[in-house]
């Protein structure tokens, strides 16, 4: 049974893996997040690879091997189902929410986890967007993209937010978006590539391109 450092460390593998498209991570990144030093990070690479829960060698990176994605999995759908919870039962603000799902994603219990999901109705995503994964861990599909990566004149739908800090999501809701709003994307700069956004009811939203990074949005077909 993985501990409750080791289970944060597959953790952030898995988020870091996906961020690097499935390539292998480094201690470096896992040092930055974990905000550790490399050679503690090193120590615990060890660890995890001596229970087979990761395919680590030295100066090529980390990838989990299938027993270690479980365990992550696990840990995500446990966190992602207790935001849930927090927002929707119980009145917290979606930015309120991330370190008390941390604490809470670490009870052992499948049951609890098993009737937890039911009581919420199944949910197939947390209050940030993120999918969560089924029993089996399996994920649902997403199919989002980065607004920064979308073209001038698409008409889009803000799926959800990659980035839960408290300062990036109070910046959200101080800008005025929220998931499921429609806009367009009416102007990129040339300069800094700052993006301008149109509401439904004709506002205009401008958003730096460091918050255009962090936002998942589906493109809508002109009707």
């Amino acid at each position: 049974m993985a501990s409750f450092t080791e289970e944060n460390y597959l953790k952030a593998i898995f988020h870091l893996s996906a961020q690097n498209e499935g390539k292998a991570v480094s201690t470096n990144e896992l040092a930055e997040v974990t905000q550790t030093r490399a050679a503690s990070v090193t120590d615990m690479l060890k660890k995890l690879s001596e229970k087979e829960y990761i395919h680590y060698k030295k100066y090529q990176g980390v990838t989990l091997t299938e027993s270690g994605s479980q365990i992550a999995l696990k840990i995500i759908r446990k966190h992602r189902l207790w935001e849930v919870f927090l927002v929707e039962k119980l009145g917290f603000k979606w930015d309120e929410i991330h370190d008390l799902a941390e604490e809470l994603e670490h009870i052992k219990s499948k049951e609890l986890t098993d009737k937890l999901d039911y009581f919420l109705g199944h949910p197939k995503f947390d209050p940030h967007g993120d999918p969560i994964p089924d029993a089996q861990g399996n994920m649902p599909s997403v199919g989002t993209t980065q607004l920064s990566k979308m073209e001038q004149g698409q008409k889009l739908t803000i799926m959800g937010v990659s980035e839960d800090s408290a300062p990036f999501l109070q910046h959200f809701d101080r800008l005025g978006l929220k998931l499921g709003l429609e806009v367009s994307l009416t102007d990129i700069s040339d300069f800094d590539h700052s993006l301008e956004l149109q509401t439904e009811s004709g506002q205009n939203i401008r958003i730096s391109s460091e918050v255009a990074q962090n936002i998942q949005v589906k493109a809508r077909k002109l009707s």
